[in-house]
Order: C-alpha cells, then structure tokens, then sequence
C-alpha cells in the first residue's frame, strides 16, 4: 500500500489526496510532526522535510507535482492529464501559478488570522491586500475555465484538483469566488466529488485546537517555514517586520539545508 505523508491543511498534499482517489489508488497517511520542523521518518524520504511524500515500497518520491507525474506513470488509467501536449501544458501552467503565486497569499493570511503574526492596522491592511490579490487570480482562473466544464476540458482532472485547495482556503479566509462567474459554478459542481469531499472534510477537521496556536508561535514551539514564494508574498504585502521578528525570535525557518 502507498504511504503519503502529508498534513490535511497542505494544499499539496490535497491535490495528491484527490489524485490517489480519482485513480482508486488504496494509501495510507502519515502525519509528522509540523510543530517542530523535525521528523526522521519524514526526512527519510524528503530531504527538505517538507509534505507531500510518497513511499510505494522501495520508491520514495517528494514534491507534489513530481509524485502527481509519478502517480500518472504509474498508474495511467484514469487518466488525469488532458490528451494533448498544448492542453497539459496549459493545466500544468495553471499548477504552477496555484502552487506559487495563489498558495502564498493564503499562506500568507493564515499567518495574519490564524497563526498572529499581525494585528491592528498591520493586519488590516494586510488583509486587504490579500483580498485584493484573491480577486485578481480568481478572475484570471475564471477567464481561463471560460466556458468549459472543468479546467481539463471535458473531465475532471489535474487542472482541476490543482486549482481547487487554493480557492476552497481563499473562500474559508472569507474570500470566495464571485457570485455567478463560472469558478464558482465550478466550485459548487466540483466539491462534491467524492474524492474533492473527502478531501476537504479532512481539511476541516483539522482546524480543531488551532486556538493555542498564536500562543505556540510567539513560543517558539510551532515553527513555521519561509521560502520562496511566501517570503515574496510578505515582503510585497507589507509584512517585513514580520520576517524579522521571525528571523528573531526563531519562530520561522527557512529550506533545510542538506549536508
């Protein structure tokens, strides 16, 4: 049986999850430990202690659109990638923008709402910088669905299960699709999927006990990861002394560093 490690709340690991129940793919899930930043089972197998990973017996594979390639490889029927190489590209385009530019503004939110990093006129400008941001890439994701049924064409698929955790944690932020623009009939037709479901149910049951999170953070027992993309988001939007407070009190951490 397949092994994932991952954690319900990661957008990553929730386009993998949804993957493995399109195709009918039998797993089992590991959670590591996330509130230090450190766990050997984990490292075994993703070197950047970072989820998703996937173990199917001696094949450890990290990185969820490398382990979606590998699921494809492996398992090729149903197929999630469209039939045409301009028609993969372009749904793999719409992964990397949802991977990058659209995970980091909701990153970037818990951090403000959930994990209090900012508050007063800090975090409401904050906020409003990330509505603004939600809107523009829901109206770039609602004009490339267009008049489609999904974003794969004519099926669900690897466009679709790419595009859905980063609008369903937008809406949860109180930042929905707008009413009656074809992302959100989308939304509405897709989360009911089985696999879309079972997904997002697990997502919410995971939110239990995160009151006594802000308190861990400023701690420093709930260590939360900076890299790339999120840096980006905070510097842009305006949560620089955030970084530093971080980088401070050590209560942030940047990629591993391999040796």
């Amino acid at each position: 049986m397949v092994t994932l490690f991952e954690h319900p709340l990661s957008p990553y690991a929730q386009k993998v999850k949804i993957a493995l129940r399109e195709k009918g793919i039998e797993f089992q899930v590991e959670l590591p430990d996330i509130v230090s930043g450190h766990d050997a089972a984990l490292a075994d197998v993703n070197p950047r202690l970072e989820v998703p990973a996937l173990v199917d017996g001696d094949t450890r594979v990290f990185d969820s659109t490398i382990i979606l390639e590998y699921l494809e490889d492996k398992w090729p029927t149903p197929a999630l990638l469209p039939a045409t190489p301009a028609e993969r590209a372009r749904v793999r385009a719409l992964e990397e923008l949802c991977d990058t530019y659209y995970e980091a503004i909701n990153w970037g939110t818990a951090e403000v709402n959930v994990f209090g990093r900012a508050d007063g006129a800090l975090a409401k400008a904050m906020n409003a910088r990330a509505a603004a941001q939600v809107t523009g890439i829901n109206g770039y994701l609602d004009r490339e669905l267009g008049t489609a049924e999904y974003f794969n064409g004519d099926a669900f698929g690897w466009g679709d299960l790419s595009v859905l955790p980063p609008v369903v944690l937008a809406e949860l932020n109180g930042n929905p699709p707008a009413a009656g623009t074809g992302l959100a009939r989308w939304l509405e037709r897709v989360r009911v999927r089985p696999s879309v479901a079972d997904t997002i149910q697990e997502a919410l049951a995971a939110f239990a006990g995160f009151e006594s999170l802000p308190e861990m953070v400023r701690q420093g027992r709930f260590i939360r990861e900076y890299r790339d993309h999120r840096l980006e988001w905070m510097l842009r939007t305006g949560g620089t002394e955030i970084v530093l407070d971080g980088m401070m009190k050590k209560n942030i951490r940047f990629s591993v560093e391999l040796t």
